[in-house]
């Protein structure tokens, strides 16, 4: 009897077993990790019964049973071939192979492997023995998820952890949000301030609050994590993708806090939540002998703590940064809103420029640092945010606008002069005020415009929307037709003849007549 076949009347024996002990068919089948079908088809089965069965079972012939030399062949030659790589062979190889499904291919090839003793060579990874580090050298961080009850429906929390690889010592710190790599630089500094110090060396997983890429191993921050490192005296470690193991110690923080903490809890608030588990961490977290070094982790932290380098709290700034592409209309698209930029601010296609966010207010600065602009942060969406003073056109000087609006008039040194006396009194708007004359005087006539400038003179109006006015009604009036009544022309000669003359009248009974007959 070879062992599958022995594992298989294990089975069987052991649900006749369960069975009389009053389980039922679905916890059988849970326990042994069968089908609740299984296990009813093998109840029902006396022990003759169940050995023709499995006599009739071995007799069948399987769907790929013609194909059985390929397969080994291919085992043979690759033995760490999966069943789904063998699948493709397949159907590259034949045509006509019938159609079967995945888990079809999975048990002949496993059958195959049975047979023929071809056993799937599985690449391990070799671990050894990790030493304790020396007190202060090093701690870990990760991050968790979990849905936690909240008023009978579940609520998602996010939480950072950081631990002490020598001590075991822990501190964890929960948000109702996603981190951002603010909040990951706040939760550093919750952290050491909880614990009194900094480590030397801090090891990472590639989370994205903290890593932009790695870049071949040369790892690039996000802004704001390198700047909170750079005023920090710890070294960091980053983990390789998928590598957790580099960072065992915090992942199993990360399980333990989910079954031992947050397993069945109630969430009231945020504020509560972490009050909470300063006390479990206080109480059991940090309290109980760890599993590894049957040590508490706050007796061991009393050693740990004269290792760890001074920690001086650090108040994190509001300021927001991130690099925006500026459109073709002088605009950003920021938090869902559209902010305005002065007139010119687009030089092409790629033009970026950096925004800052602090508190409710916005300030926009080319990426060498001129401050271009600021804006009250809108709470609303889709709204467009604009400043009057960003339509202005400031390409050209004062000066030259007003030397090449004087080309519109006969007499250029009027114009200017006029243009100057509305500097001299409306000096911050004076460019607003050149740019509604000159949108006037570009439809206009010459001699309109000169008799336009000649009446704002002589009546004192410096203003562009005054000279527009004026030009207005000065034009309308050049084109303007009077309307009076045509004289009515005489009739000629012979037309009056034809005027004189008395049309023929009809008697009204020869009308009579004609009807009557």
């Amino acid at each position: 009897m070879d062992t599958r076949t022995a594992n298989t009347w294990i089975m069987y024996y052991e649900i006749q077993r369960l069975d009389r002990l009053g389980f039922s068919k679905n916890k059988i089948a849970k326990h042994l990790g069968v089908n609740w079908r299984t296990v009813k088809k093998y109840y029902a089965m006396n022990e003759a019964g169940f050995e023709d069965f499995l006599l009739d079972k071995g007799k069948k012939v399987k769907t790929l049973h013609p194909y059985k030399d390929f397969v080994r062949s291919r085992l043979e030659e690759f033995p760490e071939t999966p069943a789904a790589q063998l699948f493709d062979w397949l159907k590259e190889a034949y045509d006509n192979l019938p159609d079967v499904c995945e888990k079809t291919v999975y048990n002949f090839v496993m059958a195959v492997r049975q047979e023929y003793d071809i056993p799937l060579e599985e690449r391990f990874r070799e671990y050894g023995p990790v030493e304790e580090l020396p007190y202060g050298e090093q701690a870990q961080v990760d991050f968790g998820v979990y849905n936690i009850s909240c008023y009978g429906k579940r609520k998602k929390v996010y939480f950072f952890a950081m631990v002490l690889s020598r001590s075991r010592m822990k501190y964890i710190w929960f948000l109702d949000r996603p981190f951002t790599a603010k909040d990951v630089c706040q939760a550093h500094e919750n952290s050491f301030d909880y614990f009194g110090g900094i480590p030397k060396t801090i090891v990472y997983d590639q989370d994205r609050t903290m890593v932009v890429n790695e870049n071949s191993g040369n790892i690039i921050l996000t802004n704001d994590f390198r700047s909170y490192t750079k005023s920090k005296n710890f070294r960091r470690h980053f983990c390789r993708k998928a590598d957790p193991e580099t960072k065992g110690k915090v992942e199993n923080v990360i399980g333990y806090v989910k079954k031992n903490f947050l397993y069945n809890r109630r969430y009231l608030d945020l504020e509560t939540l972490n009050a909470q588990s300063l006390a479990w961490l206080t109480r059991t977290g940090n309290s109980n002998i760890h599993n590894l070094t049957k040590k508490r982790p706050c007796q061991e932290f009393n050693i740990e703590k004269y290792h760890l380098s001074p920690h001086i709290a650090m108040k994190l700034s509001d300021i927001k940064t991130g690099t925006y592409s500026v459109r073709k209309t002088n605009q950003i698209n920021y938090k869902g809103n559209f902010y305005s930029l002065p007139m010119g601010s687009y030089t092409g296609q790629g033009t970026q420029v950096n925004v800052q966010q602090d508190n409710d207010k916005i300030t926009i600065h080319t990426l060498e640092g001129t401050l271009l602009c600021s804006h009250r942060l809108s709470v609303e969406k889709g709204k467009t945010i604009s400043n009057t003073d960003h339509k202005r056109d400031k390409s050209l000087s004062i000066a030259l606008m007003m030397e090449d609006l004087s080309g519109y008039f006969n007499d250029p040194q009027k114009a200017i002069a006029y243009c100057e006396k509305i500097q001299g009194l409306l000096p911050r708007y004076t460019r607003d005020h050149l740019q509604l004359i000159k949108k006037a005087v570009t439809t206009l006539p010459k001699n309109i415009a000169d008799q336009t400038l000649d009446f704002c003179v002589a009546n004192q109006n410096y203003s562009g929307s005054d000279f527009e006015s004026v030009a207005g009604v000065l034009w309308d009036k050049s084109t303007q037709i009077t309307d009076q009544i045509p004289e009515i022309e005489p009739l000629r000669t012979t037309g009056q003849n034809k005027a004189d003359e008395t049309p023929q009248i009809s008697d009204i009974n020869d009308y009579q007549k004609i009807i009557d007959n």
